[in-house]
């Protein structure tokens, strides 16, 4: 008798771990938005807001490029990732892991003027 209840309760669970399996979305990762010129700013926000801390994880970076003078680049310690080239303009993505410590981005050819920073903690 304990046999005929135990299995619609067993069958009911999995049809339940599947319908819910089904609707689970991937968390997406959080959007940083960089720009750089056409003047000689640039900036990295989240949110509308500029970027001073961070959680250590996957961001995506969204960098708009409006000058062909000027490029985004991304450091910490030994890391450095270009993430637009000087010669071109437009919006270009990247996804990078951010680890602990204090991370810088600049322009290149224009790093003592044009350059932030922020810290993943």
């Amino acid at each position: 008798m304990r046999l005929r209840l135990f299995l619609p309760v067993v069958a009911a669970l999995a049809v339940l771990g599947l319908a819910v399996a089904a609707y689970a979305r991937p968390v997406a990762n959080p959007v940083l938005k960089g720009t750089v010129g056409p003047n000689f700013t640039i900036t990295l926000t989240k949110d509308g807001k500029r970027v001073k801390t961070l959680k250590p994880g996957t961001y995506v970076f969204k960098i708009t490029d409006k000058a062909t003078i000027h490029n985004f680049v991304l450091e910490k310690g030994s890391f450095e990732k270009e993430l637009t080239d000087v010669s071109d303009t437009g919006t270009k993505t990247v996804t990078i892991n951010l680890t602990k410590g204090t991370w810088k981005y600049y322009c290149a050819p224009h790093e003592s003027t044009m350059n932030g920073t922020f810290k993943v903690t």
